[in-house]
């Protein structure tokens, strides 16, 4: 639709004609080379007046991208405001406003003011008459504050539109529609966009010249900076599975979108009460608790932010390692802004999504969308989410920092108390001391992955493929099928169910109207019989049978893990799994 401009490659911000008062403020800064979107912004916009649309997600480094050369240009003599700079959300437009003031440092005469949403608007008007040559806004706030005549755009020399595709998803096409069409056509009109949608191509078309595209990557891509690993769970074990993904990430720094507030507050504070440094993010929250929420999180004192798409817009946070889906987007844009918010500024970064059954076939569409794999992996056991957490819990023992003067007054008693344990005995009883939660906690609970019964993403589940290819498979017959209301994904549920912790590995499966013929594999057949065998299902009776299956299509599955329950009898049995035992059913 539009043309593109070539992206040339420079090595430092002083190969540009910039200011010096720019280049002492960059450099003051930190900032030594520039990304490919400023490259291709400076490039092109300190040198014409072109209309241009940048798409690029965030943490590209878009606030630089149009503000240098904005501030390149900008008339400090001048008490109009020239340029005008609108964003989804208050976090966001503060977050421009701070990076603009600190690149602007030594610029003399120059005056920036934020106007939005849920602050005073008597003092954003006393700032406006300070007549401030850039504003930065949020739609509403914006709108309303031109409808009273106290912010005048009729002189403005550059219109920018960041996180457009942002902003019409929030529902602020109208006002979107009135501002644009107040301020004069002879601008220069900047749109960034990390999609394209319907929406946004037609402002370019309505309001935009003859706009040229700057590119940092294909429409629509995920940086490439980030993994994407997905996991497949029965709805019950959401939250469970949510669990042991972030115990064994001990490292974690994310957040976790749910899609809806009630969701959002639900999970929060679950996590909360199981110990979790967690706190909840969304629409219901007055401003001064958004604040308080926002502000541990992006300081780093809060490990886990629950948040719902709109009340996470606009949260600029650089290092985030992992994104965490609880809750699939309805938009598979949404997932590329979602995931987006990690792998910034050069950083590698993780996307998890835990998903059930009906959301498998939204990983396709987000694959072709994102033009990347979302890779199937099973939630780890809880020997691996342990091992985690114990090299973890090591690692930050051994960085400690200690002030001899202050532990050597106190180490003759330690010595004596210890005389009579050697070190390795010192060392388990210190693991137990600080990691028996752990072990007591994972010790025989229950797998919480479901099978991956269809080819969703990219790659089969190996233990499965491995043991279908081996073909050496041992055959068992149970005197129970379809009268007990068993399928073949209710018999996969109950096998998890009574081989807790065990990863027994099935083949073919067929259920007839008494009985039900399926393959184990042979390693695992004494296993489970064991496992049978001290079950405690009232009537129940598995034998080994020799021979192989005769595979008959539409009645045969492979794998393990299910959504349905068979119809059998429990007794609870003595000293139970705390991996939680078996539910009485009607027979």
């Amino acid at each position: 639709m539009f043309p593109s401009l070539q992206i040339l490659i420079y090595m430092k911000f002083s190969d540009f004609n910039l200011k010096p008062s720019i280049l002492k403020a960059i450099d003051e800064l930190g900032y030594e080379k520039p990304t490919p979107i400023q490259e291709a912004t400076l490039t092109k916009l300190t040198e014409t007046t072109s209309d241009f649309i940048a798409l690029a997600s965030t943490g590209t480094g878009k606030t630089a991208a149009f503000s240098l050369p904005i501030l390149q240009n900008i008339d400090v003599n001048s008490p109009n405001v020239q340029a005008f700079i609108l964003s989804p959300t208050r976090e966001l437009a503060l977050q421009i406003t701070r990076d603009i003031v600190g690149f602007s440092k030594f610029i003399d005469g120059l005056r920036i003011q934020a106007v939005y949403g849920g602050a005073s608007i008597r003092d954003q008007i006393l700032g406006l008459k300070e007549h401030p040559q850039i504003v930065v806004g949020t739609p509403g706030r914006v709108l309303d504050l031109v409808n009273k005549n106290k912010l005048k755009v009729d002189n403005i020399r550059w219109l920018v539109l960041d996180e457009a595709d942002e902003m019409l998803s929030m529902g602020f096409k109208d006002e979107l529609d009135a501002i644009l069409s107040t301020t004069p056509k002879e601008r220069q009109t900047f749109l960034f966009s990390a999609t394209m949608p319907t929406e946004v191509k037609r402002i370019a078309a309505n309001y935009m010249n003859v706009p040229e595209t700057i590119s940092v990557g294909q429409v629509n891509a995920s940086n490439k900076n980030i993994e994407h690993l997905y996991y497949l769970v029965d709805g019950k074990n959401k939250y469970q599975a949510l669990k042991m993904l972030v115990d064994s990430n001990p490292e974690i720094y994310g957040i976790i979108f749910c899609k809806t507030k009630i969701d959002t507050q639900e999970i929060a504070d679950m996590l909360g009460q199981d110990g979790y440094n967690a706190d909840a993010l969304h629409g219901d929250l007055v401003q001064s608790q958004r604040d308080f929420v926002m502000s541990k999180f992006k300081t780093g004192t809060l490990q886990l932010l629950v948040a719902t798409d709109v009340a996470a817009r606009g949260l600029d946070v650089s290092n985030l390692t992992h994104v965490i889906n609880y809750s699939l987007p309805d938009d598979p844009e949404v997932y590329i802004h979602r995931t987006g918010r990690t792998g910034r500024a050069g950083k590698t970064g993780i996307a998890l999504s835990i998903i059930t059954k009906k959301e498998q076939n939204k990983i396709m569409l987000i694959e072709r969308m994102i033009k990347l794999p979302i890779t199937y992996s099973r939630v780890p056991e809880g020997e691996i989410i342990c091992k985690a957490q114990l090299m973890h819990l090591i690692e930050k023992v051994k960085s400690t920092q200690f002030d001899e003067e202050t532990i050597d007054p106190f180490m003759a008693s330690v010595n004596e108390a210890f005389a009579d344990i050697d070190k390795e005995t010192v060392l388990k009883k210190f693991i137990s001391v600080e990691f028996n939660r752990f072990l007591d906690y994972y010790r025989g609970l229950q797998d919480v992955n479901a099978i991956k019964d269809k080819k969703i993403g990219n790659i089969e589940h190996d233990a499965m493929k491995n043991a279908r290819s081996s073909g050496n498979f041992g055959v068992l017959r149970m005197n129970h099928g379809k009268s007990s209301g068993l399928n073949p994904k209710s018999l996969i549920k109950f096998i998890n169910d009574i081989t807790p912790g065990k990863k027994i590995i099935l083949g073919n499966i067929l259920i007839e109207h008494e009985s039900s013929t399926f393959e184990v594999k042979q390693d695992q057949v004494s296993t489970f019989l064991k496992c049978v065998q001290t079950s405690g299902i009232k009537g129940l009776v598995v034998s080994e049978i020799g021979g192989k299956m005769k595979e008959r299509e539409g009645n045969r599955e492979s794998g393990s893990g299910i959504e349905r329950r068979p119809r059998f009898e429990a007794r609870k049995r003595s000293g139970g799994s705390s991996g939680g035992g078996h539910r009485k059913g009607k027979r």
